[in-house]
């Protein structure tokens, strides 16, 4: 059971196109369900840390607590993002700031356990910077760096990741990018 979170505004775009490659490779495979999440109603974090003890976010019930309960449930994740000041889009960071108990559990000493230990997981992202700044100036190189950061601390294995630079300069994913997103989706 894989579940696909879309971090971009842009159900058509770059990001989209990746996943859906990403998910063309895997899915006679597997069982796939798709998140768009700019369709999502989530509060942003407030930093009080209840969830570590609680084992959920305090806040009512929204979306976040949704698609938390979805990625526990899930064998893998795939991850897409725009990249965005060489970092991920704001909305998948909401949700990742608001499951931090769906990535991770806690100790009684406040050490972190990871949840998802041994699961699989893929990131994609786009971004205008064309190459090799995207790569130089830490644009793209960001936004995986963000995304492999908090799906480490949940244990996950990074199969493969797909990026897509300069899209300033072209419309959509480079045939050479949407091969390689198939062929890792095939390694989930």
């Amino acid at each position: 059971k894989l579940l696909v979170l879309n971090g971009s505004p842009k159900k058509d775009g770059t990001v989209a196109t990746l996943l859906r490659a990403v998910v063309e490779g895997a899915a006679p495979k597997h069982e796939v369900e798709w998140i768009d999440l700019y369709d999502l109603t989530m509060q942003p974090c407030l930093g009080c840390m209840k969830c570590r003890p609680d084992g959920e976010c305090c806040l009512p019930e929204d979306d976040a607590h949704r698609v938390g309960r979805k990625i526990r449930e899930a064998d893998g994740l795939i991850v897409g993002t725009p990249t965005y000041w060489g970092n991920m889009s704001s909305q998948l960071k909401t949700l990742f700031d608001r499951i931090v108990p769906a990535i991770i559990s806690q100790q009684p000493n406040g050490i972190p356990v990871p949840r998802h230990r041994g699961k699989h997981a893929v990131i994609a992202t786009a971004c205008t910077t064309p190459w090799p700044a995207n790569f130089l100036f830490h644009e793209s190189r960001g936004a995986v760096r963000a995304v492999r950061e908090v799906l480490s601390w949940g244990g996950y294995r990074i199969q493969g990741v797909v990026v897509q630079p300069g899209t300033k300069e072209r419309d959509g994913a480079s045939k050479r990018v949407i091969d390689w997103a198939k062929r890792v989706g095939q390694r989930l």
